[in-house]
């Protein structure tokens, strides 16, 4: 089920395929409540926040749809919003000696399930003739090192500078491949971010369709 994320993107917000894909998260966190979305609605995104279950859904008003602020899910027109953003969560244990203070408070959980699979686009080989694998296998403890490993350098990439109590996690974005991931723990921010970065696992995982050059 997993590997089925991406294929989710474009569902409206009660489609079958979303509806048995939360209820299994649900599940498999033993959070049947988990199951109802915090919903937080804007006149160009709404936002189905699943905290227990470390999802959050960004559904795209679309044939000139504009909600209302402050929708209720049941005021919302369905037929008029297409998922066009999926951010899964993981809320990495502190390292021992690390500043417990400095920790960032998410009020999400980890997702619940693990392997997440994630299909890549092909590529041609690189310069040492090397050819890319066609997803990556993803567990709560996937480093950024092992993230490059399997999809190459980012397109795109930011984050980590300024002073480590103030300044945001690294992130890189692949952008063919429609995904972005952030970083998080002590290894993800400061003037070192960049050379600490391989060792730091993810926090968020962004999907969203891919962008074509």
């Amino acid at each position: 089920m997993a590997s089925d994320l991406q294929q989710l993107l474009g569902e409206k917000p009660s489609s079958s395929a979303l509806s048995e894909h939360i209820s299994a998260l649900a599940t498999k966190a033993s959070k049947p409540e988990g199951a109802v979305p915090e919903v937080k609605s804007y006149s160009d995104a709404v936002y189905f926040n699943y905290y227990p279950l470390g999802l959050s859904l960004m559904f795209k008003p679309v044939n000139g749809y504009k909600p209302k602020t402050g929708l209720t899910r049941d005021d919302l027109q369905d037929e008029d919003l297409a998922l066009d953003g999926i951010d899964i969560y993981n809320v990495p244990k502190p390292k021992a000696g690390a500043n417990a203070a400095r920790a960032t408070k998410s009020p999400y959980t980890t997702y619940p399930i693990s392997p997440i699979v994630l299909s890549l686009v092909s590529l041609s080989p690189d310069k040492d003739g090397k050819t890319r694998a066609e997803s990556i296998s993803i567990t709560p403890e996937t480093t950024g090192k092992e993230f490059v490993l399997s999809m190459g350098e980012p397109d795109r990439k930011g984050g980590g500078a300024g002073p480590s109590s103030g300044s945001i996690g690294i992130w890189c974005e692949w952008s063919k491949d429609g995904v972005m991931v952030e970083f998080g723990g002590e290894e993800s921010r400061g003037p070192q971010a960049w050379e600490r970065g391989k060792d730091a696992v993810w926090k968020v995982i962004s999907i969203f369709p891919p962008k074509k050059d």
